[in-house]
């Protein structure tokens, strides 16, 4: 059975640093693209960040990049979301979700965070205070 278990998340300041891990059983991250994402009250869910899972490609939406970075250790079978300089705007509970097909559809490439991922673990509460 396919799952994804996504933790890390809790209580940061203005500033702060959080890790979050994306754990995955059932099968393998190598053929995989694996996405963070996340959606705050009353807004709507979007794409943060996601990897193939070689780590060949990397995407970060403009409102993290510079400040988050995605990884993957294929030993542990875990993807990670490093998340430096934290704001109350990235308030959200962050999903982690992966996809068997996306590396070989050209539309992964150019819209990621629009894929229609398969898999997706529950969410883990990020909360930044001002």
């Amino acid at each position: 059975e396919v799952q994804l278990q996504a933790s890390g998340g809790g209580l940061v300041q203005n500033g702060g640093s959080l890790r979050l891990s994306c754990a995955a059983s059932g099968f393998t991250f190598d053929d995989y693209a694996i996405g963070w994402f996340r959606q705050a009250p009353g807004k709507e869910r979007e794409g943060v960040s996601c990897i193939s899972g070689r780590a060949d490609r990397t995407y970060y939406a403009d409102s993290v990049r510079g400040r988050f970075t995605i990884s993957i250790n294929n030993a542990k079978n875990t993807v990670y979301l490093q998340m430096d300089s934290l704001k109350p705007e990235d308030t959200a509970v962050y999903y982690c979700a992966a996809d068997a097909s996306a590396l070989y559809d050209s539309s992964w490439y150019h819209k990621p965070f629009r894929y229609g991922y398969a898999y997706w673990g529950q969410g883990t509460l990020v909360t930044v205070s001002s």
